[in-house]
């Protein structure tokens, strides 16, 4: 497995480590439920390393990625970020990822770990000449920091904080490099961080050190997974995937629609005028018990779907899921269905996610 550029200060904090897209990553430090906490009511700072890099530069380059991915570029202006998907001509999910406007002549593409490598393939493969896509996976670390408190850190080191959800800005932290995003995975106002791959490391502490005095830690993935599960955010290979398109994942509103092309366009239109045949819902427990991804859900005994994600819900202090629901079972919110928890049955609500209220803006 690859490692990140601050393992060796994960190691120090005490960290446990899991695979994440060929990556050994931090899962935890104080515990999830702690760094969970932490993000919703304080801040919190994560590593998120492991997440791709990819420079699309050349006349026209944007104009380019907006032909090949979902989203309209068109919506937004330079400096300013957009959440996008890559898809296949069946309208499946290759990866989604964030695109930053950089001029009409730069994007600069954050997608998922274990997909980078697809995505810079699929746009290199089919870029004009004059225009070049490169990876640039271990040339900049990502560091996230989020909560409530993130301005606060960031203000501490002299960066920019101040500043629209979804812009960004290039900055520097002393005489290092850095780009500073109003983005974040966590449903709570923060930030990603873009240093210089050997730079990440003494960043990634300088934040900690501003974020202890308040009531900030070093969070794992484990919090993110329980952060993001809680706003209904999808994960790639769970939410989305090949077989799990954006209309089905009700991720619909990052496609541009009007748009004349872009990989996916027929299938997805005629998906969409024709309804798809099921829809991520939200599950929460009605009774004691954690669901986990790959249950089957019955409704009235039946099966209706499966859950795609599951955890326990530190906020809700009960269990919640994502699932892919049948269209054809007609299941609206408030509906209860069951899960089989290890030979278990679990009771569950019907919810249209988020769980928790977003604090993003």
């Amino acid at each position: 497995m690859r490692r990140s550029a601050l393992h060796g200060t994960h190691v120090a904090l005490g960290a446990t480590f899991a695979e994440f897209g060929g990556w050994e990553m931090p899962i935890s430090y104080a515990g999830v439920v702690a760094e969970h906490t932490s993000v919703r009511e304080a801040v919190g700072v994560f590593d998120v390393g492991h997440l791709g890099k990819a420079l699309v530069v050349g006349p026209g380059a944007a104009a380019y990625v907006n032909d090949c991915l979902t989203n309209d570029l068109g919506r937004i202006s330079t400096g300013q970020a957009q959440y996008t998907l890559c898809c296949d001509t069946a309208g499946g999910v290759v990866d989604d990822l964030i695109a930053y406007l950089v001029s009409p002549d730069e994007v600069f593409l954050v997608p998922n770990a274990a997909n980078s490598a697809a995505v810079v393939s699929a746009l290199a493969a089919a870029a004009p000449s004059g225009i070049s896509v490169t990876d640039r996976h271990t040339e900049h670390g990502v560091i996230a920091v989020q909560g409530p408190r993130s301005p606060d850190v960031l203000a501490a080191l002299g960066l920019p904080h101040e500043m629209d959800y979804m812009a960004f800005a290039d900055a520097w932290w002393g005489d290092h490099p850095v780009r500073v995003c109003r983005t974040g995975y966590t449903g709570e106002h923060g930030y990603e961080l873009l240093p210089r791959w050997s730079e990440a490391d003494a960043l990634f502490r300088a934040l900690l050190d501003a974020a202890a005095p308040l009531g900030g830690q070093a969070c794992g993935l484990g919090a993110r997974d329980t952060l993001r599960t809680e706003m209904g955010y999808p994960l790639h290979g769970h939410e989305l995937s090949a077989q799990i398109s954006p209309v089905q994942a009700r991720t619909g509103w990052a496609v541009g629609w009007a748009k004349p092309a872009f990989w996916g366009r027929e299938a997805l239109t005629a998906e969409k005028q024709d309804g798809p045949r099921r829809r991520l819902w939200g599950l929460k427990a009605l009774e004691r018990g954690v669901p986990r991804a790959g249950m089957t859900v019955l409704a009235d005994g039946v099966p209706v779907g499966e859950t795609t994600s599951g955890t326990f819900s530190p906020t809700l202090r009960t269990g919640i899921a994502l699932a892919v629901l049948d269209a054809s079972a007609g299941l609206t919110a408030g509906a209860e269905v069951e899960l089989d928890v290890r030979g278990r049955t679990l009771r569950c609500a019907v919810v249209a996610p988020p769980f928790v209220p977003a604090h993003t803006r």
